[in-house]
């Protein structure tokens, strides 16, 4: 099925020029065009519309996963918020006194996937050594990349939130690969200007799509 994704500000990649106006068709799990939304809309007139406001640009990628999923205890809001908290539990001592059995520890990523999609990420970086971590991940729709270069490593960069952005200079430097003809139907969408999405945070992503599928949507 054809869905054209079409937003206030279009950015392909990093470096790349803003295109206000700016759509993506999407057939299946690929992007087939990226242009013009009035181009696009006469190429494909049967597609299905979702019209974004603020910027439609690629997925984030987070990077220190093994700190994030399996080096932390992510509370169920619901049954576990008045004895733990809602804050992420860390430190050894303190995830030891939990006594988590691997299916607590899957159910913690799988919460702890969810905040990431909702902060437009599509992506996380490190190594995943508990399986059932490893499964959340894999369902929840996003890519488990190797570890970056230093990561993990003393005095390395290290996942303390869910924040793609966190730690980084650029932001745009937390984009995984490009919005681009041909590839992976793999985007987010912020409340955001082009300019501005240092300042709008990771928490103004209004949709993340991974593989074509809607797997976020700001309520």
């Amino acid at each position: 099925m054809l869905t054209l994704h079409r937003a206030d500000i279009l950015l392909t990649g990093r470096g790349a020029d803003p295109l206000p106006g700016g759509a993506v068709l999407v057939d299946g799990g690929r992007i087939t065009a990226v242009g013009p939304y009035e181009e696009l809309g006469a190429r494909a007139p049967q597609a299905r519309v979702r019209r974004w406001p603020g910027l439609l640009a690629p997925g984030l990628v987070l990077h220190g996963a093994r700190e994030l999923l399996e080096e932390a205890y992510h509370p169920d809001g619901q049954f576990e918020a008045d004895a733990l908290g809602t804050e992420p539990i860390t430190g050894a001592a303190e995830l030891a006194a939990l006594g988590l059995t691997e299916a607590r520890r899957g159910n913690s990523a799988r919460r702890a996937a969810q905040k990431l999609l909702a902060r437009g990420a599509v992506a996380v970086s490190g190594r995943l050594t508990v399986p059932a971590v490893r499964t959340a991940v894999a369902r929840s729709g996003l890519e488990l990349l190797p570890p970056a270069a230093g990561e993990g490593a003393p005095g390395g960069r290290r996942a303390v939130s869910a924040d793609p952005f966190e730690g980084l200079a650029d932001v745009q430097d937390a984009f995984h690969g490009v919005v681009a003809a041909g590839g992976p139907a793999r985007f987010a969408v912020f409340a955001a200007a082009a300019g501005s999405l240092r300042e709008a945070g990771s928490a103004a992503c209004v949709a993340t799509v991974i593989g074509g599928r809607l797997l976020h949507r700001r309520r």
